[in-house]
């Protein structure tokens, strides 16, 4: 079961063929971001990861809960997604010249205990972004990359953000999907 309701994870286990069911998770991000204030943005991200699964594994019976979340560190700030498309412009006019950190986490919950965890960093250098370039890019983009962290689809115009990116392109995605797969063989959800 997938704690999560976002188009790229669904996308991601599908591709790779994992049957699944999908139910977003009720969690308080805010809160539990507030409460960590201070703490390594891979930690909060891996706290977020464990929630949303732990959330749908209440009521799951024995479903092994696959919880995924990605954070962006950029310039000593952490940023969320954008609540709009001004919030958008100031997010990309803050990236601009600058190295994101994407934090991406996943947790596996059975039983209501987390089974196991995997946190991945890619960074993500942000070419000289000019207004015409993100008033352009928003004209096209929006409201689409107003659900993702950073503000960007790696895997569409998004890619246009970036000098260079050293990380595993499907944690850029939002999920560190190599890692998760391997964990799913060895807990026999998926076939080995």
């Amino acid at each position: 079961m997938l704690a999560s309701r976002s188009a790229s994870r669904r996308a991601m286990l599908d591709g790779a063929g994992v049957h699944y069911t999908a139910r977003p998770a009720d969690v308080d991000e805010a809160a539990i971001k507030t409460g960590m204030a201070g703490e390594q943005p891979g930690k909060i991200a891996q706290a977020l990861a464990d929630a949303k699964a732990l959330a749908i594994a209440k009521d799951a019976g024995d479903a092994l809960v696959l919880g995924s979340d990605s954070l962006v560190q950029c310039g000593g700030r952490l940023f969320d997604k954008p609540e709009n498309r001004e919030q958008a412009v100031e997010h990309l006019r803050w990236f601009s010249r600058r190295k994101m950190e994407l934090h991406s986490a996943a947790a596996l919950v059975q039983h209501g205990t987390v089974q196991w965890r995997h946190t991945a960093l890619a960074l993500l250098r942000v070419r000289e972004l000019s207004d015409a370039f993100i008033a352009s890019y928003l004209d096209s983009e929006w409201p689409d990359v107003g659900a993702c962290v950073g503000v960007f689809m790696i895997e569409g115009r998004g890619v246009q953000l970036f000098e260079s990116v050293d990380g595993d392109y499907f944690s850029i995605l939002g999920m560190p999907l190599f890692p998760v797969l391997s964990a799913l063989r060895r807990f026999g959800a998926i076939s080995s």
